[in-house]
C-alpha cells in the first residue's frame, strides 16, 4: 500500500529537527495521550471485570442460588415440616443441594465490645459442603463446629472482638422467650471453634455460623428452620428450575433467587463499568485531535518540501499516503505501547496499588468502602483488542483531513515566496 519512497519521507518528517521542534514536542504528546489512554482503559476494564467475578464467586459461593422460605400474611414467617420439602427440592433436575438454613440477627459481644452480626445455621455436612468456606479456614478447623456450643466466625470480625479459636463469644438475640413480664432476650455463649476469610469485608466481618441443630434451640425454631438454599449446577439459568419448584411448594411458601435479591448491585457496577469506558475513552479521542493539529502544523512547517515532491512528479495521492503513514505510525505505535502497559499494570495490580500506598502512606482500597479486601483484576482478550482496534481507527481517521489538505497544496503559492 505504501512504496519505499512514501515510508522513507513519511518516517524522515517524524524525525525531529531544529527547524520544528515544536510540531516533535506536539507529535510526542499524541503518542503519549494515545499510549496512557490505552492503557488506562484496558486498566480500568480488567479491574472493573475483576470486581464482577470476585463479587459473583463471593456472593454465589456464600448465598443460595434459589431460597425457599416461609410465609404468612406476606411476612417471612419459619417453614415447618421442611425436611418432606428438601427432599423433594433435591430431586429435581439442575439441583445440585438442597440445604435447610436458620438465620437471625443477633448483638454479638465479647470484653465490654458488641457489634450486629448475622446468625447462619447449618447442618455440619451442609457447613463442610460449601466449598468456599472450606478454603478460607485461617484458624481452627470447620469440622470442628459441630455440638452445642460451638460457632465459626470472620478475621475481622475475631479481630474487633480480640477473639481467637477457643475464646468465648456471647450472642443476644431480641427474639427471646416470653413471659409475663415481656419478651426476654435470648443470650448464650458460644466458643469460636473456627475462624475463615473469604475476602469480602461484609461476609468477614458481619456472619456467624452455627451448628443448625444450635441454631434451631437457640431461635426457638424446634422442627423448623428459616429456608431451604438451593445450590443450581447453573446459577445464570434459574427460569426451569423455579418453574418446577412452583409445582411442589407449599401455599405458605415463596421463593426468591440472588439475581433479585442483588439485581440492583450488580446493575451499579454495569453502569459505572459503561460510563468509565465512555469517560476513559475521550482520553484516546483527545490524543487523537492531537494527531490532527500536530499534522497540519506539519503540512504547514513541509510546505515548500510537499510543493518540490510535486513538482518532481509527485502525485496527490503519494503526498496523502505519506502524511497518513506519518500519523498513523504515530498512532500506531502508541496503541502498541499503551496494550503493552495496560496489560502488565492489570497483572500487577494489587502490587501497584501497595506501592502506591506505601508511597502515600495512606489506605487508597479501604475494604469496607469496596468490600474486597484486595484489588481484582481480571483481562478480557476481546475487550484488550476492542480497546486497540478503536485507538487505531481514531488514529487513522485523524489524519485524513490534513494529509487531504497537504494533497491539495498549489506548489505555485507554495514556492512563490520560498
Amino acid at each position: 500500500m505504501f512504496s519505499r519512497l512514501e515510508r522513507t519521507i513519511a518516517f524522515r518528517y517524524l524525525r525531529p529537527n531544529r527547524s520544528d521542534r515544536f510540531v516533535s514536542v506536539i507529535t510526542g504528546f499524541s503518542f503519549l495521550g494515545i499510549l496512557l489512554g490505552v492503557a488506562t482503559l484496558i486498566v480500568v476494564m480488567a479491574v472493573m471485570n475483576g470486581f464482577r467475578q470476585e463479587l459473583f464467586h463471593k456472593i454465589l459461593g456464600m448465598n443460595a442460588h434459589i431460597a425457599v422460605y416461609g410465609q404468612v400474611d406476606g411476612r417471612t414467617a419459619p417453614l415447618g415440616d421442611y425436611m418432606a420439602l428438601q427432599k423433594s427440592i433435591a430431586a429435581l433436575p439442575g439441583v445440585l443441594a438442597a440445604t435447610p438454613v436458620v438465620e437471625g440477627q443477633v448483638l454479638i459481644s465479647q470484653q465490654g465490645k458488641s457489634f450486629g452480626a448475622l446468625v447462619r445455621g447449618l447442618a455440619p455436612k451442609d457447613l463442610m459442603a460449601k466449598e468456599l468456606l472450606a478454603k478460607s479456614i485461617v484458624a481452627g478447623a470447620l469440622d470442628q463446629v459441630d455440638g452445642n456450643d460451638a460457632a465459626m466466625i470472620g478475621s475481622r470480625l475475631a479481630k474487633r472482638l480480640g477473639v481467637d479459636v477457643g475464646d468465648r463469644i456471647t450472642l443476644v438475640s431480641p427474639n427471646g422467650q416470653t413471659t409475663p413480664f415481656g419478651t426476654v432476650p435470648a443470650i448464650r455463649a458460644y466458643t469460636v471453634r473456627a475462624i475463615y476469610e473469604i475476602g469480602m469485608f461484609e461476609y468477614d466481618s458481619g456472619f456467624v455460623f452455627l451448628p443448625l441443630r444450635a441454631a434451631q434451640v437457640y431461635f426457638n425454631l424446634e422442627k423448623q428452620v428459616s429456608a431451604i438454599e438451593i445450590t443450581m449446577a447453573d446459577p445464570f439459568d434459574l427460569q426451569p428450575v423455579q418453574q418446577k419448584l412452583f409445582a411442589i411448594m407449599p401455599d405458605n411458601a415463596a421463593l426468591t433467587n440472588w439475581q433479585r435479591a442483588h439485581a440492583s448491585f450488580f446493575n451499579a457496577i454495569q453502569i459505572e463499568r459503561n460510563v468509565m469506558f465512555l469517560i476513559l475513552t475521550l482520553i484516546i479521542v483527545v490524543a487523537a485531535f492531537n494527531i490532527v493539529s500536530g499534522l497540519v502544523m506539519l503540512v504547514k512547517d513541509k510546505s515548500g518540501s510537499i510543493a518540490v515532491l510535486r513538482s518532481m512528479g509527485a502525485s496527490q495521492g503519494m503526498i496523502m499516503r505519506i502524511f497518513v503513514l506519518a500519523g498513523s505510525a504515530v498512532g500506531i505505535l502508541g496503541t502498541l505501547g499503551g496494550v503493552v502497559l495496560g496489560v502488565l499494570l492489570a497483572e500487577n495490580i494489587e502490587s501497584v496499588r501497595q506501592f502506591f500506598e506505601w508511597l502515600s502512606g495512606s489506605n487508597l482500597f479501604n475494604a469496607e468502602i469496596y468490600f474486597l479486601s484486595t484489588l481484582p483484576a481480571a483481562i478480557d482478550w476481546s475487550e484488550v483488542i476492542s480497546v486497540a482496534l478503536m485507538a487505531l481507527v481514531l488514529s487513522v481517521l485523524a489524519t485524513i483531513y490534513p494529509s487531504w489538505r497537504a494533497a491539495r497544496l498549489d506548489p505555485v503559492e507554495a514556492l512563490r515566496y520560498e
